[in-house]
C-alpha cells in the first residue's frame, strides 16, 4: 500500500485540485461577464467600466498579502480558506442581486460594489493559502512535488476554461435581433456563486481526511509559530518612518490631484513606488544583494507592461469581441465571453511543448536567461496586438471582423505568457536575500496589482462611438435648447406626460401629449415642422410613448448601429428619442414597465453621438487601430529595452539564470 502511494500522488492533491478548480471557475466566470454587465445592463460607459474593472482586479492581487499574513500569524491555512471562500460566495451572491435589480441602477450599483468588496477580501484569504498546502502533502525532497504543482495548475486552467463557457452561456444572452438581454446576467453571476459554494463545501467535508502530511498530521490547521528573535540594539527609526510617510503622502497627492487618478489608483501606484524604495535603501544590504534586488525591481517594472496589456482580456478585448467581432458559428452567434477560454486551452496544449523546448535548449546550453525569456514574452504580446491592429485598420465601426483575428491574438499572447509567467516567482525566490524574501514577494504581487490597475486605465482609452453624458429621473429633468428651427422647453413628469411649449411662427403654441391617452394623441394635428415618432409598441410595452422631433433634425437619423448601443432590447424598456438639430445629442426617454404593464420608473439619458476621443501621451485615439497600436509600441518598446539590458541584468544576478 505504501509503495502504491509513493508511485502516485496523495488524494489530498486531487481535493486541492478540485477546490481550486471551482474557485477559479467562480473568479473567471464572473470576470468573463463583469464589464459586459456594467456596459449593457447598468449602462455605464466603457471608460467607467474599465476603471472599476481595473480597481477590482488590482485589489484582488493586493489582498493576498493581508490574507497570507493573517493565516501565518493567527488563523492557519484551513480557517483562512474557509472564511475566504464564504466571503467570495457572498460576494458572488451580491453580484446576482445586482443583476436581478439592474433596472434600479442605484440599488444595483450598491449591490455590485458590496459584492466586489467581499470578493476582493475573500480572495485575499483564499488564494495565498491553498497553493502553499500542495507542497506540504509530500516529504521534504520528494521528486513528485514538481508534477504535483503541474497537476494543481491544470485545475486552475480547467476552471478558467469552463467558466466563460458556462457563465457566458447563462449570462450573456442575445435576442433574435442580436441585442443583449440584460436580465440574463444574474444567472451567470449565480453560476459563479454556485461554483464557489461547491469549492468550499468539498474542501470542508474532505479536508480532515485527505489534507494531511506524510506523517498523518493535519496540514494548515494552525499557524506555524515562529519564535521572535530579539536583536540587541535594534530600535525603531521614527525619523525614517516619518520621512517615508511624508514621501508617500506627496506621491499620493501627485497621483490623485495632478495625474487625476481615483483613490484606489493613487494608492496602488504610490505603494508600487514606496515599497521598493524603502527596501533598496536599507543600509544592511550588501552591494551584491542590492544588485540582485535591483534585478527583481527592474523585471517587475517590465512585467507591469506585460500584464497590463495581457489583462485587456476582461475589458477592452471583451468590448471588441462583443461589438466588432463576427461571432457567428454553425448558424448561431456565440457569446463574446467565450473568447476568454482560449488562453486556458492554449496553455494546456502548448505548455508541455514549451517545457520540452526549454529542456532541449538547456541540454545544449542554449536556453535563454530569465530576462531574455521575459523580453520574448513582451515581443509576442506586441505581435498579438499588431496582428489585430492590422485586422481593424480602416475598419468602419459598424462592420465586424472575423473571430479568427481575436483567436490568433489570444493564442500568440499565450505563447508570450509561457515565456514570461512561470519564471517570475522562482526568480524572486532565487534572488531575494532570506530576510527580505517575504517583502520582495509582496513587491512582486504589488507589481501585478499595479499592472491590473493600469490595464483598467488603458482600457478606458477604448474609443467609443457614443457616450452617455447623464442619466436622471424624468420627473426632475428639464432641457432648454435654442436653434434655428425653434426655441423649446421640454419637461417630463413622473406620470410620463410630455409637454412641449414651442415658439415658432408656423407651429401650434402649446402641444400636450399625455402618455395614458393614446386615442387623444391620434387626434392631435401637427403642422409640417413637427412629426410624431412612436416607439415601444408591443405586448408589455408602453404603446403611447411619444417623442416630438423637429423635421429638420430628423434628416440626421441615428444609425441602427448606434441605436443598438444606446437603447438595447430588453422588453422591460420602452423608449422615445429626441434628436438635437445638430445631430450631436440624443435624448432617450426610457420607461421601465412594471409588473401590471404600467410605467414603473422613467429616466432620461443624454447621449453624445460624437464624443471627444480619448488622448494618450498627447495622441488622440481616433479608432481601434490607434488603440491597439498603443499596446504594440508599449509592449514592443519594453521588449527591446529589456533585451538590451539582459546581459547587464545577467551579470547583476551573479550566476542565477
Amino acid at each position: 500500500m505504501e509503495n502504491s502511494v509513493q508511485k502516485g500522488h496523495p488524494k489530498g492533491l486531487y481535493l486541492l485540485f478540485f477546490t481550486e478548480m471551482w474557485e477559479r471557475f467562480s473568479y473567471y466566470g464572473m470576470r468573463a461577464i463583469f464589464t459586459l454587465f456594467m456596459v449593457n445592463a447598468l449602462m455605464f460607459d466603457k471608460s467607467l467600466s474599465s476603471t472599476i474593472y481595473g480597481n477590482y482586479t488590482g485589489l484582488v492581487y493586493l489582498t493576498p498579502l493581508i490574507g497570507g499574513y493573517v493565516a501565518d500569524r493567527y488563523w492557519g491555512n484551513r480557517r483562512s480558506i474557509f472564511i475566504g471562500g464564504i466571503m467570495m460566495a457572498i460576494g458572488q451572491f451580491f453580484m446576482f442581486l445586482a443583476g436581478s435589480f439592474y433596472t434600479e441602477v442605484g440599488f444595483a450599483t450598491t449591490m455590485m460594489f458590496t459584492g466586489l468588496g467581499f470578493l476582493i477580501f475573500g480572495n485575499g484569504f483564499f488564494k495565498p493559502n491553498i497553493s502553499t498546502m500542495v507542497g506540504q502533502l509530500y516529504p521534504e525532497g520528494d521528486k513528485r512535488v514538481d508534477s504535483a504543482f503541474t497537476i494543481f495548475y491544470m485545475g486552475i486552467n480547467l476552471g478558467a476554461f469552463i467558466a466563460p463557457l458556462v457563465c457566458g452561456t447563462l449570462g450573456e444572452v442575445y435576442d433574435t435581433d442580436g441585442l443583449v438581454v440584460p436580465a440574463a446576467f444574474k444567472w451567470g453571476f449565480l453560476a459563479a456563486c454556485i461554483g464557489m459554494i461547491i469549492s468550499i463545501i468539498s474542501f470542508e467535508l474532505l479536508k480532515n481526511k485527505y489534507i494531511v502530511s506524510p506523517t498523518g498530521s493535519a496540514i494548515g490547521a494552525k499557524p506555524i509559530k515562529v519564535p521572535k528573535v530579539k536583536v540587541e540594539g535594534k530600535k525603531i527609526n521614527y525619523k525614517q518612518i516619518i520621512n517615508w510617510s511624508v514621501i508617500s503622502l506627496v506621491l499620493f497627492i501627485f497621483f490623485k490631484g495632478i495625474v487625476a487618478l481615483d483613490l484606489i489608483g493613487a494608492f496602488i501606484y504610490t505603494a508600487c513606488i514606496i515599497a521598493p524604495a524603502s527596501i533598496i535603501t536599507d543600509k544592511s544590504l550588501t552591494p551584491v544583494e542590492k544588485q540582485k534586488i535591483w534585478v527583481i525591481f527592474i523585471i517587475a517594472f517590465f512585467v507591469i507592461f506585460f500584464w497590463s496589456a495581457f489583462e485587456q482580456a476582461g475589458a477592452s478585448l471583451t468590448f471588441f469581441a462583443q461589438e466588432q467581432t463576427d461571432r457567428h458559428m454553425f448558424g448561431t452567434e456565440i457569446p463574446s465571453s467565450y473568447f476568454q477560454s482560449i488562453n486556458a486551452v492554449a496553455i494546456v496544449i502548448f505548455a508541455p511543448i514549451f517545457a520540452i523546448l526549454w529542456t532541449k535548449l538547456g541540454k545544449k546550453n542554449r536556453e535563454p536567461s530569465s530576462p531574455v525569456k521575459q523580453s520574448m514574452g513582451l515581443f509576442l504580446l506586441a505581435l498579438g496586438y499588431l496582428i489585430i491592429a492590422m485586422g481593424v485598420k480602416d475598419l468602419d465601426p459598424s462592420l465586424k471582423v472575423s473571430m479568427y483575428w481575436l483567436v490568433t491574438l489570444y493564442t500568440v499572447h499565450t505563447f508570450g505568457e509561457l515565456c514570461l509567467s512561470p519564471i517570475g516567482l522562482s526568480m524572486v525566490v532565487k534572488l531575494a536575500p532570506i530576510r527580505f524574501a517575504s517583502l520582495l514577494m509582496g513587491v512582486w504581487f504589488l507589481s501585478t496589482a499595479t499592472a491590473n490597475k493600469f490595464a483598467g486605465d488603458l482600457s478606458s482609452l477604448y474609443p467609443e462611438e457614443v457616450h452617455m453624458e447623464t442619466s436622471v429621473p424624468a420627473s426632475s429633468f428639464t432641457f432648454n435648447t435654442t436653434d434655428s428651427l425653434m426655441n423649446k422647453n421640454v419637461q417630463l413628469d413622473s406620470n410620463f406626460v410630455v409637454k412641449l411649449a414651442a415658439m415658432h411662427p408656423n407651429s401650434v403654441a402649446n402641444i400636450e401629449l399625455v402618455s395614458d391617452s393614446f386615442e387623444k394623441e391620434k387626434e392631435l394635428s401637427f403642422v409640417e415642422n413637427f412629426k410624431v415618432n412612436m416607439f415601444g409598441s408591443g405586448p408589455g410595452k408602453a404603446d403611447s410613448l411619444v417623442a416630438i422631433t423637429p423635421v429638420k433634425a430628423s434628416e440626421n437619423e441615428v444609425s441602427e448601429f448606434h441605436l443598438k448601443q444606446i437603447v438595447g432590447s430588453d422588453p422591460k424598456f420602452a423608449y422615445a428619442k429626441f434628436l438635437s438639430e445638430d445631430a450631436k445629442t440624443l435624448y432617450v426617454v426610457k420607461n421601465v414597465v412594471g409588473k401590471k404593464g404600467k410605467p414603473d420608473t422613467n429616466t432620461i439619458e443624454v447621449w453624445n453621438l460624437k464624443p471627444e476621443k480619448p488622448v494618450f501621451l498627447g495622441i488622440k485615439i481616433e479608432n481601434l487601430y490607434n488603440f491597439f497600436m498603443i499596446f504594440v509600441f508599449m509592449a514592443g518598446g519594453a521588449s527591446v529595452i529589456l533585451f538590451l539590458l539582459s546581459k547587464k541584468l545577467l551579470k547583476m544576478m551573479h550566476g542565477v539564470r
